[in-house]
């Protein structure tokens, strides 16, 4: 049985619409007024990619079904959805709904191309890190179904215990006579996204974040603090416990291979070590505090420029957030739902849980264009320090001096 929001404000203009349609009466049943409404007829379209296709037309079976409505799914290349929507919704083409990450969120609202939904009462029941993720000026902009991060995935045959500092997990690896201690996947041109929870052990966050969890343009990561990772970062590659010639192929294969006891990941690897018995528990604190990765969200967002905005928010809020929505979702991705309940029944896995737990501690990815900015100078920097190239503190100072130039600019 779905669950019934019986209102859902899209845009001012929708409200005297919705008001009419509303029973008034949160726990309405399938068949209350908006539903009615919705079954009036009319056509969605929802750009998915192949991953989504299958969970996301099972859930329109049953919104064709319970209202009238027909929906059409568009498989997409997931890589050209983002460029295609911004695309074509100003010229009045584009779906209505089209999945998407939370990370989008910035360029989409810059271009005008998506509209807020309310969640009302319903984001209560989805992690709260989702509903921030999808948060900006205090409206909600997307329906979260999975969060993704990275933590500690531990092959236990090579080490019993998890680890919960750097150092702890140093000595663990050495003690197992493998060839690495730990596997980080760096490449020559760095990789801060997977570096990021080290970062933010020693204090550095990106961004500052306002209180909603949203973030501002306030750069976070300069400083005593950065300049402390940034000393990391050197020390470490001069121990050779991390390597630029370290990348994710070579990563992964080599603990595939029973090469390390531990590799910083996320779920899109486990498929790789089906071989192996895994635990994933939280990446250990390199700094003293806590060591926060970055946390990624996937949703569904609505065109601003949809004429089915009510169908839209009815499909999105009654169907997509059902736990056998979100539970479908889940086994086609092997990311834990953003839903709660759902995120409950999954987690009956040891590693989908792993990954939750270190979730809820996650940061949103920062979803603002001046992000673009980080990204451009970021991991070079990391890279160059690694390697020795660069001394850490001038070449940190650097860096947060070139990007708060080119956010300024």
């Amino acid at each position: 049985m779905r669950r019934s929001i019986p209102a859902v404000a899209v845009m001012a203009g929708l409200a005297l619409t919705l008001t009419a349609c509303s029973s008034g009466d949160d726990n309405a049943s399938s068949d209350d007024s908006t539903t009615a409404a919705a079954g009036d007829g009319g056509t969605l379209t929802i750009w998915v990619d192949e991953t989504r296709q299958d969970a996301v037309e099972a859930a329109a079976q049953d919104f064709t079904a319970e209202t009238g409505t027909q929906v059409e799914t568009v498989l997409k290349n997931y890589d050209d959805i983002r460029t295609d929507f911004i695309a074509q919704v100003p010229t009045g083409e584009g779906p209505d709904i089209t999945v998407g990450a939370h990370d989008w969120l910035g360029e989409l609202t810059t271009n005008g191309v998506v509209a807020p939904i309310e969640l009302g009462d319903l984001a209560d029941d989805f992690e709260e890190v989702s509903v921030e993720a999808f948060t900006q000026d205090g409206q909600v902009y997307g329906l979260p179904y999975a969060v993704e991060n990275i933590a500690l995935i531990r092959n236990t045959a090579l080490a019993a215990d998890a680890p919960t500092t750097w150092d702890e997990m140093i000595a663990a690896g050495e003690a197992a006579g493998t060839t690495y201690p730990v596997l980080i996947q760096t490449g020559e041109e760095g990789d801060p996204y997977t570096y990021y929870p080290l970062q933010t052990s020693f204090g550095a966050p990106v961004f500052e974040q306002n209180d909603d969890g949203s973030y501002n343009s306030t750069l976070a990561m300069g400083g005593a603090n950065g300049e402390a990772f940034a000393t990391w970062l050197a020390e470490q590659g001069a121990a050779g416990t991390i390597d630029t010639a370290i990348t994710y192929d070579i990563a992964l294969e080599a603990f595939k291979n029973g090469e390390s006891p531990f590799i910083i990941g996320g779920p899109w690897m486990l498929d790789s070590f089906s071989d192996l018995d895994l635990a994933v528990s939280a990446i250990p604190s390199a700094g003293g505090q806590e060591a926060q990765p970055f946390a990624g969200v996937q949703g569904f967002y609505v065109s601003a420029q949809s004429d089915n905005a009510l169908l839209a928010n009815d499909f999105l809020l009654n169907y997509m957030s059902t736990e056998d929505a979100q539970l479908a979702l889940y086994e086609a991705g092997h990311r834990p739902p953003a839903l709660i309940a759902a995120a409950d029944v999954a987690s009956e896995d040891p590693v989908t849980a792993g990954f939750r737990e270190v979730g809820t501690t996650a940061a949103p990815m920062p979803s603002i264009p001046e992000m673009a900015s980080v990204w451009t100078f970021w991991g070079v920097t990391e890279a160059a320090i690694i390697t020795g190239s660069q001394e850490p503190v001038p070449a940190w100072q650097k860096m947060i001096s070139d990007i708060e130039g080119a956010i300024g600019g």
